[in-house]
């Protein structure tokens, strides 16, 4: 039997926004949602930073799906499975290693 799909409840195009504000926007918004409900993302680049940010910090709580993969643009559905105690979105600092300067994802 096939897992059931998360409802897409929100779409969040991350290419306008400037860099340092991504990852923290979408934490925010993943936060916000209920399990079994998901966000589709759009970026101008493969988000590998982000997902190494989830793996970090709610491991085992989130699902990740790839519904394009470029070149151009990535769309990305994160879904929530369960509630996560500690709120990732508190944690302003990206993890991606570009300290802020450009790098995100």
């Amino acid at each position: 039997m096939l897992a059931a799909l998360p409802q897409t409840v929100a779409t969040l195009d991350l290419r306008p926004l400037p860099h340092p504000e991504r990852h923290r926007l979408v934490f925010v918004q993943f936060a916000a949602l209920q399990p079994g409900e998901a966000v589709e993302l759009i970026n101008d680049h493969d988000p590998l930073g982000l997902r190494h940010q989830f793996d970090q910090h709610v491991p085992g709580y989130f699902t990740w799906a790839y519904s394009e993969s470029g070149p151009q643009d990535w769309r990305v559905v994160v879904g929530k499975t369960a509630v996560h105690t500690e709120a990732p979105a508190a944690k302003a600092q990206c993890g991606c290693g570009s300290n802020g300067a450009g790098g995100c994802g």
